[in-house]
């Protein structure tokens, strides 16, 4: 139960630092705009899903970031263990967040049934 809110505390972390990184450490313009809106822990902090989000809803754009990031993901990795007191820094997996598209599209269908009416 203990080790729940440590992964909870660590992925907090991560995402709080990933986002400072990003805006003051690295210089792709690829990952401007790019915000980290969640961290996802394995149980043994050993890989952290980092899950991020961009304003541009074009598939290039999306492609652009994600390729930026693991670029990126060394600079990242090196920045977390100076400022991390871990005994091993977690791998990083970048994905796209997909939960405001698909909080749009529900809301797009809740107003068009409102519409119907």
């Amino acid at each position: 139960m203990a080790n729940h809110f440590r992964t909870d505390r660590v992925g907090m972390e991560i995402k709080r630092e990933v986002n400072e990184i990003l805006q003051k450490k690295v210089r792709d313009p690829r990952v401007q705009g790019v915000t980290i809106t969640d961290v996802q822990m394995l149980g043994d902090l050993s890989v952290a899903k980092v899950y991020y989000s961009i304003m541009s809803d074009l598939a290039s754009e999306n492609q652009k970031a994600q390729t930026g990031l693991e670029k990126a993901k060394g600079t990242i990795k090196r920045e977390l263990g100076r400022k991390l007191t871990l005994y091993k820094i977690p791998d990083l997996v970048f994905e796209k967040d997909q939960s405001i598209e698909y909080g749009n599209k529900i809301d797009q269908m809740l107003r068009a049934l409102e519409n119907k009416d």
